[in-house]
This record gives structure tokens, sequence and C-alpha cells, in this order.
């Protein structure tokens, strides 16, 4: 009320000195709490107008029911479609976070952005070489105090691959092993080009947002190419494992298998192509 006042008061807006005393925006980090660091701070309105709309725009596919079309209808019928609808469980606290991320991990792999010891913005994990192989323990990410799950660095290692680091028996470290299981540039833009964005049905995630998902794992002797990578954003490849989603590749084009609490019939469905090979969004020279 006291700031609407004010408006009301000095229609002329602030005075020159006015700057001083403005309310500026600021963020920062509180401590962990049950698993979470909770941002702490304000933003002025100029601002929340800005992040608003970002999570508006990227929301609102989804914000408003959607019935499908006679088509799509006749193809839920014959099963050979999944209802997209049905799918995302997320809250809308959740899915503003996950939009979130898919910003920042976009900014952080532009390459305009600055380095740091000139490389740029880069995750380091640090996990030792036998829990990975048992499966078992946690992971520690610079400057952050509180450790990651296996989950989450079979995950990063999935989509990123991973550099082993060899210490001797004092601690010493007596080498730098070569980058492994990782997906290069032109295996992303390939398999990029091929899915259009994540491969889940009702999933209308950006290539750009997405992370490359070896379907046979890794550690269990999957390859790293183009016939064993798929796109999954970081929600679906984050529970990829525990929602019932199953994926595999037939010809070179991957299948995909919904929960069956989605699709009873547990049918294997070829995604959606992308529109650049769909002959209906493509012009046809006459």
């Amino acid at each position: 009320m006291a700031v609407r006042m004010q408006a009301l008061l000095n229609p002329d807006g602030l005075a020159p000195n006015a700057s001083t005393v403005e309310a500026t925006s600021t963020i920062s980090f509180g401590e962990l709490t049950r698993g979470l660091y909770p941002l702490r701070g304000g933003v002025t309105p100029d601002l929340k107008g800005v992040i608003q709309n970002l999570f508006n725009t990227f929301q609102s596919a989804r914000s408003a029911p959607r019935f499908p079309s006679a088509e799509e209808q006749q193809r839920i019928e014959a099963g050979e479609l999944v209802p997209g609808e049905l799918i995302d469980e997320r809250t809308g606290g959740e899915k503003r976070a996950d939009i979130l991320r898919g910003i920042l991990v976009q900014v952080a792999q532009d390459p305009r952005i600055p380095t740091m010891g000139g490389l740029p913005p880069t995750l380091m994990v640090h996990v030792n070489a036998l829990d990975l192989l048992k499966q078992a323990g946690v992971g520690w990410i610079d400057g952050v105090d509180a450790p990651i799950s296996m989950k989450t660095i079979n995950q990063m290692i999935d989509n990123g691959g991973f550099q082993p680091i060899f210490f001797g028996g004092t601690g010493a470290v007596l080498g730098l092993g070569s980058k492994a299981r990782c997906f290069t540039p032109m295996q992303r833009k390939m398999i990029a080009a091929r899915d259009g964005g994540c491969i889940i049905p009702g999933c209308d995630c950006p290539p750009q947002w997405t992370e490359v998902h070896h379907v046979i794992p890794w550690q269990t002797g999957g390859i790293t190419n183009v016939g064993n990578g798929v796109l999954l954003c970081w929600y679906h490849h984050h529970n990829i494992d525990t929602a019932g989603w199953r994926i595999r590749m037939v010809a070179g084009l991957p299948q995909v298998k919904a929960p069956h609490w989605i699709d009873p019939a547990g049918k294997w469905r070829t995604p959606e192509k992308h529109r650049a090979h769909d002959p209906e969004t493509r012009r046809q020279d006459e």
C-alpha cells in the first residue's frame, strides 16, 4: 500500500538522488536444509515481470486443457498414440525449477560465456572409482558442501562422460586419464537432428535443453554412439529407471513403451518425427 501511495503522491517519478535508496534485486543461498539449499533475497517488479513471463511462456502449453483432434483420438484408440496430457505429474514449483535449470544450462553452454581459467563453466563432480564400480556411496561437487547421490552421478556420466585421476599410495596425483563415455558434439548434433527434443511422448522440451541418454547403460557395456543415444529432458532422464518408461533402438530409431498405468497394452511406439522429416510439415516442391 505504501508503494501505491508513493506512486499516487509522486506521479512525476523518482528524484535524481532516489537511486541511492531505490530497492535492488538480490539473490543468495541459505544453509542446507532437508537436502535443499534455500534461495534468499528479492527481486524488483521489473525483474519479477521478466522471470514470470519466462515461466508463463514455457508453461503455457500445459496451462489449459487440450482435447485430442479426431485424428489423434483415432490413433489413441488404435494404440498408436499415448495421451501426452497424463504424463507430467510435477507441481508448478517443480516445473519452474526445471525451466530455470534449462535456461541456466543453455546459457552455460553458450560459446560467448566467460571462461574460468580458460575453461567454460563446467560442473565438476568427484567420486571414488571403487564407489562408482560398486554403485554405492556419494559424490561431491566443487564448492558445494552437500553430497550428491549415485543416481545423479550416473546421469551426469551418461550425458557428459568422466575422466579418471590416478593417485598414489600417499595421495599424490600420478596422472590424468582421457575422457571416456562421452558423446561428442557431432554425435549430439546427429541425435538432435533425429529426435528433435525429448523423446518421451507429451514432453515438449527443446533439444538444446536435453541430455543424451545411453539406451543400453554404459555401466553394462553400452556403446557411446548415435545408435545407442537418445535425447531426454533432465526430468525424464533423472527418472527413466524408476518411472516405468522403457526405451529401445530398432533400425536406428528409438522406440518408447509407456508405463502400464498410462498404456496397459504395453505397446512399443516410435516417437513423433522431427518436423524436418515429417512430410506434413515439409514444403513439397510442385
